[in-house]
């Protein structure tokens, strides 16, 4: 509710005051970079070390450390969807009310109840999505941070056409995987065996 509000009520507060968060939008964008790269490893990790199915993989319940590690990553990759709900307070403080899309708010407001669920009850079983997503925002938070870097990094973000492409395909193989979810039968769980 306190994100709608204030799509709502920022940017009215906003005409009325100058700012450039230039500073702060540079460190934000430089985390967010760490932040998705160190997500991006876990994941691969994780899946890497356990085997996970890229189609049908059950939650694992059990308390052996590789699932564990696996919920850890999808706590991790939750938070930074928590985090990147600061995107729509960049735009507003910059008065970029032309990035306040219904698509831009209907993804970030959805994909906070979406993954909370998810990490909450069903760890890992999609973690190719969360894998994905945080490689492409390796590569948005980069471009991200250049530019907010100044003018002078222009002629090093002649890539930003391809940005857009790799979104747009993130989008269709995110799209595609779950609907797979569809098509197949899988085993929803794995239990830890009681002694």
């Amino acid at each position: 509710m306190c994100y709608l509000l204030f799509i709502g009520v920022g940017p009215k507060l906003m005409a009325q005051t100058a700012s450039q968060p230039q500073p702060v939008l540079i460190v934000y964008n430089f985390a967010m970079v760490c932040m998705s790269a160190f997500v991006f490893y876990e994941f691969t990790v994780s899946s890497w070390l356990a085997n996970y199915s890229l189609l049908c993989q059950p939650v694992d319940y059990s308390t052996s450390s590789v699932p564990e590690q696996m919920a850890k990553v999808c706590w991790w990759f939750y938070s930074s969807k928590v985090i990147e709900l600061s995107d729509l307070v960049f735009f507003i403080l910059r008065k970029k009310n032309s990035h306040l899309t219904f698509l831009h708010v209907y993804r970030h407001g959805t994909m906070i109840f979406n993954w909370w669920a998810g990490v909450k009850y069903v760890a890992g079983v999609r973690f190719l999505i969360g894998l994905i997503n945080s490689l492409v925002h390796v590569v948005m938070y980069l471009y991200y941070w250049l530019a907010a870097l100044g003018h002078h990094m222009q002629r090093y973000l002649w890539w930003k056409r391809y940005l857009t492409f790799l979104q747009l395909l993130h989008f269709l193989i995110v799209t595609i995987y779950t609907s797979t979810n569809l098509f197949t039968d899988c085993q929803t769980s794995t239990r830890a065996s009681s002694p």
